[in-house]
């Protein structure tokens, strides 16, 4: 039996070019992690990519380069939202970029464990981003030797930060300051907060933008209950907070924190919006479905791990940039769980 076939040659980046509509420079700056294509544009060409089947041989380029495209992200937790989506805009830049990438998963913030995690990522070679929103994170920053390229994601600081690691970072602060702004608009005499782990031990941004709006208002300032990252801690603090019935404004710290501050208020029978206002921190997605559906800040953790890898890019490719600062300015995304104190109401 003779069989005759035809033989599909593999897409070349004018293909790409076509197929999304846009220049083959456009398509090399996608690749290439660049941070200044629109959204829109990058995942059109990033569609037309795996459309075709496109792919940079990346074991040839290291061949030819005689570096390493491979990129390690040291991180202490993979599952909240915000971890979650900072390694899928890692992933999604460095796979345009025909870069492998690697997670370091950081089991503690003891000495010995931060040490083994940077060796492992050391090991592997080509670059490092470090996720340091906790104290792992910031140990693991410090502790990369000064020989491998790396790029920190961080908390907002105080002040530009010194020295020769790069950094990214969202507005936490202004995010909160405009959150806490918003539940004293409504007539809220003052605004609690439940509050995540600073990554440095001492007081997050997000607490110092909660602090700022209610000074600023002139407004008491209640102490803030520490309530970690997940519901259960959100449960325990909205517990606390549900029996003062002076509180009627709660901002969360994370979106995870807020759905744990619901229950709780469900459960002594203090209703949403009605008698307490929650807003949350993220806009992680199953905040638009709860109910009542959640008043949050939406932050582009995303775009933040685009940018991280694109500062990384150029880097190991000899061309270091200045990160962006920030990425995308937060967005106060207003629902079903704010609304006015009782005595307005």
């Amino acid at each position: 039996m003779h069989v005759t076939g035809h033989t599909r040659h593999p897409a070349s980046i004018r293909d790409v070019a076509t197929a999304a509509g846009v220049s083959y420079q456009t398509v090399s700056r996608v690749i290439n992690g660049h941070p200044s294509v629109r959204p829109a544009t990058r995942d059109r060409v990033l569609a037309a990519i795996d459309d075709l089947g496109f792919r940079r041989n990346a074991t040839a380029l290291a061949l030819a380069s005689g570096r390493s495209r491979a990129v390690t992200v040291l991180t202490a937790n993979t599952t909240h939202h915000g971890y979650a989506s900072l390694l899928q805009g890692v992933e999604e830049a460095a796979r345009a970029a025909s870069y492998a990438v690697g997670i370091g998963v950081l089991e503690s913030d003891e000495e010995a464990a931060v040490a083994a995690g940077v060796q492992r990522a050391a090991d592997v070679g080509g670059g490092v981003i470090v996720i340091a929103y906790d104290p792992a994170g910031v140990r693991a920053l410090g502790a990369v030797p000064a020989e491998l390229p790396v790029v920190g994601v961080v908390e907002t600081p105080q002040a530009p930060p010194g020295g020769d690691r790069p950094r990214v970072w969202t507005d936490d602060r202004e995010a909160a300051y405009e959150a806490t702004r918003h539940l004293l608009s409504l007539g809220h005499e003052t605004v609690h907060y439940v509050a995540i782990p600073s990554s440095t031990r001492r007081t997050s941004a997000r607490t110092n933008g909660w602090r700022s709006a209610l000074r600023e208002a002139g407004a008491t300032e209640p102490r803030p209950v520490q309530g970690g990252w997940g519901p259960e801690g959100g449960h325990s603090a909205g517990l606390r907070l549900a029996r003062n019935p002076a509180v009627t404004a709660i901002l969360c710290g994370n979106d995870e924190l807020a759905l744990g501050v619901l229950r709780a208020l469900h459960e002594c029978g203090r209703p949403v919006p009605g008698e307490v206002s929650v807003a949350g921190f993220d806009d992680a997605p199953h905040s638009a479905y709860l109910t009542p559906s959640l008043t949050t800040v939406r932050l582009d953790f995303t775009g933040l791990g685009r940018a991280a890898f694109a500062l990384l890019h150029g880097m190991l490719e000899g061309a270091a940039q200045d990160a962006p600062r920030p990425v995308r300015a937060p967005e106060l995304v207003v629902r079903e769980s704010s609304g006015p104190p009782p005595a307005i109401a």
